[in-house]
This record gives structure tokens, sequence and C-alpha cells, in this order.
């Protein structure tokens, strides 16, 4: 496998390359990125690729830019019980 084809985002099946391949075609936030690519937008809401599409953005930043507006974790909607989950 090819570095540029490592998987990103689980979730959403997002590679390293598309993301480079956005941040460089489009000059992106990290927001714009995860509504470009839907990267951190699956069913962890984020949690396991958050951290890398913040690295993969601050480093085309150089620095943590004062405009830029971290993503955040989106819990979901409605909390569920283990016991609605096993109740049949």
């Amino acid at each position: 496998m090819r570095e540029n084809q490592t998987l990103v985002c689980r979730c959403e099946e997002v590679t390293l390359e598309e993301l480079l391949r956005t941040i460089n075609t489009f000059q992106c936030s990290a927001r714009e990125l995860k509504l470009r690519t839907r990267a951190g937008m699956g069913v962890c809401g984020g949690r396991t690729c958050r951290s890398s599409l913040d690295l993969l953005i601050s480093q085309r930043e150089g620095e943590n830019s004062s405009d830029s507006i971290p993503l955040k974790y989106q819990p979901p909607i409605r909390p569920i019980t283990f016991k609605n989950l096993g109740d049949i």
C-alpha cells in the first residue's frame, strides 16, 4: 500500500492522498476540509481522525492561525442505554 493511500478517516474512507489534494487545491481550513471530504463526519464523529486533520492543516499554515476554528467532537444525537441496545 502506498503511503498516501493510508486511511485517515475510517468511517468515511477518506485517504491521506485525498486530504492532501483537497488542502493543496483549495487552501482550506480544517472545517472546510471536513465539509469537502466528509472526514470526521462519520459514526465516530471525528474522535479517531480529528487530531490528524488538525495536524495536516497546521502543517500547511505553519502555526495555528488565530482565525482558524478548531474542529469539535460531535456526540450522538440521543444517548442510548445498553438495555435498549440488547432488548429484543
